[in-house]
């Protein structure tokens, strides 16, 4: 038998190996594992289990469960699925973190472009908010007052590396104004000092500031997305921060689906159709719209497109975040 038959006789039976890995992805009583790199009851813990949801259908009914990892900015999880067998059965849902990280640390116990992109899910606005209190009543007033009041402003954000902290530096940056920045332990305590006004802006996902905007216990001044918001209809007419002046500005927090270095590709494959299947169910849609989220209908929705967004906003935050010079570690 000559060399060149055994490469071929090699390949074939690659091939072969891979397509049977995908015709049996997932087994019959193989359970799904999606790693949240943060706690329960939390955004992303709210998306990944509505994801789970509506993957198990295209799935052919598998079982996909949740496992909650948090803990130092969502790298404890994410090293996990990294670290993991990589069948398929270990997967992972986490936000803008996987792109931030990178800069925020120093030292990661993985590579962000080692990870297999299965696709991207959805993307979270964000809002500038104010204490009720607040004398100004649109933004033009807010951003005038924030400049007067350069140093003695304040900004609340739910902890480093947390959305609201990312979207904060974003601003300052981009009102080339420096705010005292005060970090909470997470949203909710920053939220309840907002209320309260104790503190006096933030910038944070509209899943967080929804409800206190309808309850006009906060009020709300722009969005930071390229295009206005519609859902909720609370956001109708607010302005963009780019129409409003800052231009360019566009910031949103979104959530990416990833598997572990190595998974086969006919694998990732297969977890990519069912994504690309659950993004188009009524339910899924109508739950991620009432968080105030978009669900992906473009490019980033496939594996290549996901990959190369993913790089981008890596590239996009590193320069924003080591001239901050705040880091994790």
């Amino acid at each position: 038998m000559n060399r060149f038959f055994k490469l071929s006789l090699t390949v074939a039976a690659a091939a072969l190996t891979l397509g049977a890995q995908a015709a049996d992805y997932p087994a019959a009583g193989k359970t799904i594992t999606i790693v949240v790199p943060f706690a329960a009851g939390g955004p992303t813990d709210k998306v990944a289990r509505d994801l789970a949801e509506a993957l198990r259908k295209p799935l052919g009914g598998a079982t996909v469960v949740i496992d909650n990892a948090a803990g130092a900015g969502s790298t404890i999880g994410t090293a996990k699925v990294f670290r993991a067998n990589p069948d398929g059965y270990t997967l992972l849902v986490t936000h803008i973190g996987i792109a931030t990280t990178p800069a925020l640390y120093r030292k990661l116990p993985y590579k962000v472009d080692e990870f297999e992109f299965a696709g991207l899910i959805n993307e979270v606005p964000m809002v500038v908010v104010g204490k009720p209190s607040l004398a100004a009543n649109n933004w033009g007033e807010l951003k005038t007052w924030l400049v007067e009041n350069k140093g003695k402003a304040n900004l609340a954000n739910a902890g480093l590396g947390a959305a609201s902290h990312l979207c904060g530096l974003m601003l300052m940056q981009a009102l080339q104004t420096e705010l005292t920045t005060v970090p909470y332990k997470g949203t909710a305590p920053a939220m309840t000092d907002l209320m309260g006004g104790q503190v006096d802006v933030m910038c944070d996902q509209t899943t967080n500031t929804t409800s206190q905007i309808e309850g006009k216990r906060i009020k709300a001044y722009a969005v930071s997305t390229a295009k206005r918001i519609t859902v909720p209809a609370v956001y109708k007419d607010l302005p963009t921060l780019d129409e409003a002046g800052l231009k360019g500005f566009n910031v949103s927090i979104w959530h990416g689906l990833y598997a572990p270095k190595g998974t086969p590709a006919a694998v990732v494959k297969a977890v990519n159709d069912a994504l690309q299947a659950a993004l188009k169910d009524p339910e899924f849609v109508k739950k991620e719209e009432s968080l105030g989220a978009v669900v992906v209908n473009d490019d980033r929705a496939t594996s290549a497109g996901h990959k190369k967004f993913v790089m981008s906003e890596i590239a996009k935050w590193g320069p924003v975040i080591k001239a901050a010079g705040q880091y994790a570690d």
